[in-house]
């Protein structure tokens, strides 16, 4: 039987307002939510237990993605970086975020100063912190969003690979359209500013508010 990709990560319990007692649910819910605490203190100091454990070879990554029916992303991070954590804890911890990313896209989670040997798409090996550079990653969090295939990446070379880019911290809402702007191929008509307006005039529209979240 061939190695799994993918390792099981245990859930990790959500820190909870000691002044609250919420039901058993409520309990239930926030363990599915909760990201994991990083022992070492890398990638922001949290991860997802979902997130694509690879052996971070990228053609072959994306070439899985696609064979789930998901997009393949990068997520870089740093150690302390306080956006990253929120992403975690605010933006991951939503429900409807959470389930909609996991659903459709394969991430896998890189440091921007990392010493990791990576293989990026053409099959050069090279450390995380050279990619970052090649692709112009600066802050963190940083999101690349790529093609479905490794053959829409022929040719092309570092920033020039991504087909979308979210950079930096979004809020919550703001960060959900963006993933659904890549899984709806929107980018290949329009810009994520467009195609976000276009959201919130329909929320408009038929008489709903934007989520509170």
């Amino acid at each position: 039987m061939p190695i799994s990709r993918r390792t099981v990560s245990g859930w990790a319990l959500a820190g909870l307002a000691s002044s609250l007692l919420p039901g058993p649910s409520a309990f239930a819910d926030a363990a599915k939510y909760a990201p994991i605490r990083k022992g070492d203190g890398q990638f922001g100091s949290y991860t997802q237990p979902w997130f694509l454990e690879s052996f971070l070879e990228f053609a072959d990554d994306i070439e899985e993605a696609a064979g789930n029916g998901k997009r393949f992303a990068l997520m870089w991070e740093l150690e302390g970086c306080p956006y990253c954590r929120e992403t975690h804890l605010v933006n991951f911890a939503v429900p409807e975020i959470n389930e909609y990313v996991r659903a459709n896209f394969e991430i896998v989670q890189l440091d921007l100063k990392g010493s990791r040997e990576v293989v990026n798409f053409d099959g050069t090996p090279m450390k995380e912190r050279d990619l970052a550079r090649l692709n112009r990653v600066r802050h963190t969090p940083t999101i690349q969003f790529f093609p479905e295939t490794v053959d829409e990446l022929k040719g092309k070379i570092g920033k020039d690979m991504e087909i979308a880019r979210m950079p930096g911290y979004l809020r919550p809402f703001h960060f959900y359209t963006y993933f659904q702007f890549v899984r709806e191929k929107a980018y290949t008509h329009t810009n994520f500013h467009k195609y976000l307006s276009a959201r919130v005039a329909n929320y408009k529209a038929e008489g709903k508010q934007l989520p509170s979240w």
